[in-house]
């Protein structure tokens, strides 16, 4: 019985030891990439949501809280599956952010979302996926569908900058789906329950 257990246990490990090691390098350099993005997008959207406080625009302010909590939940999610793919995480530190008008802000916004969406994400899924790295996949997908909203809400939100618009804005707290109106039972990116969802004020 001993025996029986000793030889389990090296087999256990052998195959935890095989599945990390179909993990490239890259991909835990691109998830490390990510993590960081994130860290920095959350930093950078609460002090653009400030600016927008101080300018009058309380939807454009929300919106940008909306988008720095979603940012932190992708942080967190890729920070797990750095770990549990068997990587560390990197030390670095947050740039210094020099807000701009909140017009100028969400162009920048625009610009660094619709990035994440058309090139870094499917570029770094593409090698997560040849990995057969189901965990970073899985925190990317998340993080790239989040980033296509964001994208949207923010070119909504400058092409009807000073229109009074305000519409509520809620979270995904698993994925960080962010959206202004809750339909069906689940959501449509993590297919969590859409209860998952939280008001963002």
């Amino acid at each position: 019985m001993k025996k029986l257990f000793i030889l389990l246990t090296g087999v256990a490990i052998a195959a935890v030891t095989t599945a990390q090691a179909i993990v490239s390098p890259q991909t835990l350099d691109n998830l490390n990439s990510a993590f960081q993005g994130e860290s920095n997008a959350a930093h950078r959207y609460e002090a653009f949501a400030k600016k927008a406080d101080t300018e009058g625009y309380a939807y454009v302010a929300r919106l940008f809280r909306a988008a720095s909590k979603a940012e932190s939940i992708h942080r967190e999610t890729h920070k797990k599956a750095i770990l549990e793919l068997g990587g560390k995480i990197k030390d670095f530190k947050l740039d210094e952010v020099k807000a701009g008008t909140t017009a100028e802000n969400l162009q920048a916004a625009i610009k660094g979302e619709s990035y994440e969406r058309d090139t870094m994400y499917p570029e770094f899924i593409a090698l997560a996926k040849k990995d057969g790295a189901k965990a970073a996949i899985r925190t990317l997908l998340y993080a790239q569908k989040a980033e296509v909203e964001h994208a949207r809400l923010y070119k909504d939100a400058l092409d009807n900058l000073g229109r009074n618009v305000d519409l509520p804005i809620y979270v995904c707290k698993v994925c960080g789906y962010t959206v202004t109106k809750l339909t069906g039972n689940n959501c449509v990116s993590c297919r969590e329950p859409v209860s998952n969802y939280e008001r963002v004020d």
